[in-house]
């Protein structure tokens, strides 16, 4: 890595999948703002839905995600019997016309960890409260460990058209280091059971940065993992944060490449993926050219959300599970990270929100300038303010916190646009900071850089 890109790689930035970011929610929040901005929605508002589930069959050590591994599928059944209660609560309440549901996503954790039976229970509950729409993207996360030819086709039969794999490394000594066995056989077998049940989207989420990884085995599991031909493609940074996901403990700090090796790691598998075929979609996306990611990106018509780059324009995200964020035209919400003060709250027919934002004209249009940064590399801040009413001299400090990422290379600026150059595009949140007016530089508090 250049000396000059130093310094950015090892900030800690926010990875911006919201403006403002979850980091400035509020607790406590009143669950009943939450129903209130559900009511007040259009009649005619599109949705998209995100249901989560905490739970997996087995934890894996670099996992950042709101799980668990419950002593019995007990536990589970009874999350989904709250789960859809509190769906057709807020049915109940919704007063928009049915069948605008444009996207839906189940995350976890693992949402295959449920039997196919509760997964239909869910998604029946979202139809019949608030309408998926004909053609409508239906999608969830699952562990190739698990997936059988059989229920390959009981998925897509149900709906379903994406899926998404958490793959990460090939290399077994990688994989005995982070508790997550999965062979290229297996994966390559799931993924054509996938492509025979008539899945129209296959995606793979890849990492760096793990222990026992090096330059060499990285692009090797970029080479097979593009030799499946998935239609997408995401690379994520490992995040080591053993004293707010304690499992992480179970991997050794001095087996964790440094800085320099991740940078290598990260623009290697970018230039593998690229050599097959893969164009590089914003921060750390990857499609094939014939993926409605890669068109979005090329019209400028994509998105970013909490789920990453999307191409989902819808009015609102409502959001059902234990953590789970949804967003509307006012704010943000969360619900209970707790279980049971999750549970609790829908037991009394309440929201199980307790964290939440309403944001400020101001808030949204910030939020459309980093939004545009960091899906095309390049936005014209001023353009945005003066449509949303506000001066361009709002943004008159940008240049001057931008000076260091201008001086080493990272970012150009002309006039009021300020574009990352796609080499460098490991570092848009850096960029996309100096657009946001809550950022504080606080170490541990986000996700670094590289």
């Amino acid at each position: 890595m250049d000396s000059q890109l130093l310094p950015f790689a090892t900030q800690d930035v926010p990875r911006y999948t919201s403006y403002p970011t979850a980091v400035q929610f509020q607790s406590p929040f009143p669950g009943q703002t939450s129903d209130d901005w559900l009511v007040a929605l259009d009649r005619q508002a599109t949705l998209s839905v995100y249901v989560h589930i905490p739970f997996c069959r087995q934890l894996c050590w670099y996992c950042g995600c709101h799980t668990s591994v419950p002593n019995s599928y007990d536990r589970a059944a009874r999350y989904v019997e709250y789960l859809v209660k509190d769906i057709k609560r807020q049915a109940a309440l919704f007063r928009g016309r049915k069948g605008k549901v444009t996207h839906l996503h189940f995350g976890g954790g693992t949402p295959t960890y449920l039997d196919d039976l509760h997964i239909g229970e869910i998604v029946e509950a979202i139809d019949q409260g608030f309408g998926l729409a004909t053609g409508g993207e239906m999608a969830l996360e699952s562990d190739p460990r698990t997936l059988t030819r059989e229920r390959a086709k009981v998925l897509n039969a149900m709906g379903f058209n994406r899926i998404s794999f958490g793959v990460q490394d090939f290399a077994t000594p990688v994989q005995m280091k982070i508790n997550r066995l999965q062979t290229f056989g297996l994966v390559k077998a799931a993924n054509e059971f996938l492509r025979e049940a008539g899945f129209t989207s296959v995606n793979f989420d890849l990492m760096y940065g793990l222990p026992a990884q090096t330059v060499e085995s990285v692009a090797r599991t970029a080479q097979q993992a593009a030799s499946l031909k998935p239609d997408r493609i995401s690379v994520f940074g490992y995040a080591h944060v053993p004293w707010f996901k304690k499992h992480q403990k179970m991997i050794n700090d001095a087996e964790l490449p440094g800085v320099n090796a991740r940078y290598a790691q990260a623009t290697t598998i970018e230039r593998e993926l690229n050599a097959h075929g893969y164009a590089s979609i914003g921060l750390d996306h990857f499609a094939l050219e014939h993926d409605d990611l890669k068109a979005a990106a090329r019209k400028g018509t994509m998105r970013r959300n909490f789920q990453g780059y999307t191409t989902d324009v819808s009015d609102a995200l409502l959001a059902f599970g234990a953590s789970a964020i949804g967003e509307f035209p006012q704010g943000f919400v969360q619900s209970a990270r707790d279980t049971l003060e999750w549970s609790q709250k829908i037991d009394r027919n309440e929201s199980p929100v307790t964290r939440g934002l309403a944001t400020t004209a101001e808030d949204r249009m910030r939020s459309e300038v980093i939004e545009r940064l960091m899906c095309d590399l390049s936005v014209d801040a001023a353009e945005i303010a003066t449509r949303h009413g506000f001066d361009p001299a709002i943004f008159d400090d940008v240049a001057e916190k931008l000076e260091p990422a201008i001086y080493a290379g990272i970012a150009e600026v002309k006039g009021s646009s300020v574009s990352v150059k796609p080499k460098h595009r490991l570092f848009l949140r850096t960029v996309a900071a100096a657009y946001d007016a809550h950022f504080v530089a606080a170490p541990n508090r986000h996700a670094k850089a590289v």
